[in-house]
């Protein structure tokens, strides 16, 4: 008779494994950079350049070099004070291995080193030597060279002295190579490299940061003859977070005003740092960092910044007669239309939300940035009488639309239905109640809304015609906005309302799919559709119900059968691989069977003229369209496909491809809108010019 076991039995001590050193880093590196994709690639360069730039924001250091070596190798230099490398009590090594290879060891947990400092997890240089193949950090300090060289955490070496220098040559260099064990794509972005530091150089006034990529030289041409450089950049502003509003964060943007608000106080050992400016755009940008981090998902900082902007542009407003005893205050929505501000605190021990420190949790920073503007903000207000009647006109104004956009809202959503928004003549719901299987086709054209209705499965998939393009919501406000009787159609149809109302929970598909025309109308009408998403609906695209369906631009025909092509290169494989089997006749091969296969030419049994007849012919085929036997058609819209094409080819879930639309960087998708779709003609005509040339094929 079997003993029954224990629940216990079989886990013991012996079972329980400590992870020692810098093992849990590559255990588990995702709870300490984010990711292992390309993102988490690029914060190991963040944390150590942090490391550079905490010396600089202490006044130690002036300069920061990063330099992007072949071999996936990056080095990030500066001339602070150097890592000390005399012995350390606890540990027994040199400060500088204590530092590498020692999770929360650092100077900015205590003592007056670092009194702000932005790696304050204390993990920043340690995870990236135990995530990097290769590390090597060189210090110059008090007149003499250290190294020392890491694998994967590990030390090959103690530290040593490997040369002399100058007393006032100090800094630190680390160098050190992403472990592919670790990371399965090493890719360094420069365009994400410059974005970032050149944000860091605005934080930091006056400090310079260089930034050379060494991978791969670039031709450069001059008078004195042709040369190789590397791509350099060098980023200095004296003017700090003004210009960074002014320059950059306002560039192509017409300013309500001309001065610019700025302030910079301590207060509850918080230095806080504020600019911010009105502009004409409709929508609003706030940038909040804490001790040079930028959070993302704001955090206290920014809390403090919107309820004191608030209350004092509502007690100016009310003060000077602008805002009348019967009038309701200006809402948080209604401040923030148009508005550019950038809120920089630093902070003794700041508190982040997570390693990746998107958002800043310390209560002591909203006091601190709330009790100076309270003092700061009326004050400027006052001396800058005409700067404030202009802020007041924009603020006013949106709050006019948004009052106006409450009514015409309220009007969709009450009388949606009987409108006749829902009756199968717009929108050919599917039978399914399940927004998990169901699909919401929004196609252009009754056309196509023809041809889709007669194509889909009536069970999960529905369908909503749009006639013509649809307003630009990048240059109209809301109530504009739902005065459009094809957008109102629209926000019936998904049923999460729109704005303050807006509900995702009450999104009735799990797939929006747009499906235009593959011409230059369907293109425009297409961007139309993800300019009115990206505004009004970011979430059903941050959370993953947004679609673009993928219609074939050809159909091909031989011999009764039919292929769909989704490309040129696709068209162009397809024509090749038809032109071998027409010019190639059957050929008996060695045992004299028949084969009515393309053959490789080498056994095709041509004589060599033959072959070169094939291969001439075969070439000319990439460049006509044109080959016997074979009918193409370009389908210019979606009407021209029949029901039964359109499902086989767009709308089959067995065989369609459908891209799914995702916003990897929210900030830089709204610059793109903004240049595109805004009413300022020069910075599209501009970003035009300055792309005309990456464009492939015209032709849609």
């Amino acid at each position: 008779m079997a003993t029954k076991q224990s629940k216990t039995e079989g886990y013991d001590a012996k079972d329980i494994y400590v992870l020692e050193g810098l093992d849990p880093v590559r255990k588990r590196p995702g709870m300490y950079i984010g990711s292992t994709g390309v993102d988490g690639v690029h914060h190991l360069i963040w944390e150590v350049v942090d490391n550079s730039l905490d010396e600089a924001m202490a006044g130690h250091a002036k300069n920061v070099w990063i330099r992007f070596l072949p071999g996936n190798r990056v080095e990030v230099r500066d001339d602070g004070r150097g890592i000390p490398v005399d012995i350390h009590k606890q540990t027994g090594k040199s400060a500088l291995e204590t530092v590498l290879t020692t999770l929360h060891a650092g100077a900015k947990f205590g003592g007056e080193s670092y009194k702000i400092a932005g790696g304050l997890h204390g993990v920043g240089v340690s995870v990236v030597n135990a995530l990097s193949t290769y590390l090597r950090a060189e210090v110059r300090r008090g007149g003499f060279i250290y190294e020392q060289e890491y694998q994967r955490g590990k030390a090959k070496k103690a530290t040593k002295k490997i040369g002399t220098t100058q007393k006032s040559d100090t800094g630190t260099t680390v160098t050190f190579e992403p472990d592919p064990e670790i990371f399965n794509d090493i890719r360094f972005d420069w365009k994400t490299v410059i974005t970032h530091l050149r944000q860091q150089a605005y934080l930091i006034s006056g400090a310079k940061i260089e930034i050379i990529d060494e991978r791969q030289p670039i031709e450069v041409k001059s008078k004195k003859g042709d040369y190789k450089a590397f791509p350099t950049f060098t980023f200095k502003f004296e003017g700090g977070i003004v210009s960074y509003v002014r320059y950059f964060l306002n560039r192509g943007e017409e300013p309500k005003h001309e001065n610019i608000f700025y302030t910079q106080k301590e207060e509850h050992g918080v230095m806080t740092e504020v600019a911010f400016q009105y502009t004409d755009d409709l929508q609003g940008k706030e940038m909040g960092f804490a001790n040079n981090i930028h959070t993302p998902e704001g955090g206290m900082h920014i809390t403090g910044f919107r309820a004191a902007i608030t209350r004092a542009l509502n007690d100016y407003a009310r003060k000077n007669g602008i805002l009348k005893e019967k009038d309701d205050n200006l809402t948080g929505d209604d401040i923030r239309e148009g508005l550019t501000a950038v809120v920089s605190v630093k902070i003794r021990e700041p508190q982040f939300e997570g390693q990746t420190k998107a958002k800043l949790g310390n209560t002591e920073a909203r006091t601190a940035v709330e009790s100076i503007l309270n003092a700061e903000i009326p004050d400027w207000l006052e001396r800058n009488p005409t700067d404030a009647r202009a802020i007041l006109e924009k603020v006013l104004l949106a709050s006019k639309a948004r009052l106006a956009a409450k009514a015409a809202r309220d009007t969709v959503i009450r009388k949606g239905a009987l409108d006749g928004f829902t009756l199968p003549g717009k929108l050919a719901d599917c039978s399914s109640r399940n927004p998990a299987e169901s699909e919401l086709f929004v196609v252009e054209g009754d056309s196509a809304g023809g041809s889709s209705k007669q194509a889909r499965d009536r069970r999960t998939q529905a369908i909503l015609p749009l006639r013509g393009k649809i307003l630009n919501v990048e240059k109209s406000r809301i109530d504009k906005m739902l005065a459009s009787q094809e957008i109102r159609a629209l926000v019936v149809a998904l049923g999460t309302a729109v704005a303050e109302e807006f509900d995702i929970e009450k999104l009735r598909y799990g797939k929006i799919v747009i499906m235009t025309d593959a011409d230059v109308d369907g293109a425009h009408i297409r961007t139309l559709l993800l300019t009115l998403f990206f505004r009004y609906f970011p979430q059903i695209i941050e959370q993953g119900h947004l679609f673009i369906a993928q219609p074939p631009l050809y159909k091909i025909q031989k011999s009764g059968k039919s292929f769909y092509a989704y490309s040129d290169k696709e068209k162009d494989l397809i024509l090749k691989d038809l032109a071998k089997e027409i010019k190639i006749n059957p050929k008996k091969d060695k045992e004299g069977q028949e084969s009515g296969e393309a053959l490789d030419w080498a056994v095709s049994g041509l004589s060599p003229k033959e072959i070169i007849k094939a291969e001439a012919e075969e070439e000319a085929v990439e460049q006509e369209v044109k080959v016997a036997g074979v009918s193409m058609q370009r389908y210019k819209g979606l009407g021209e496909m029949n029901a039964q094409q359109l499902w086989e080819t767009t709308m089959d879930p067995a065989s369609r491809t459908l891209l799914r639309v995702d916003i990897e960087d929210a900030q830089q998708a709204d610059e793109i809108f903004d240049i595109l779709m805004g009413s300022e003609v020069l910075p599209r005509k501009k970003f035009i010019q300055t792309h005309a040339k990456e464009v492939k094929n015209l032709d849609f």
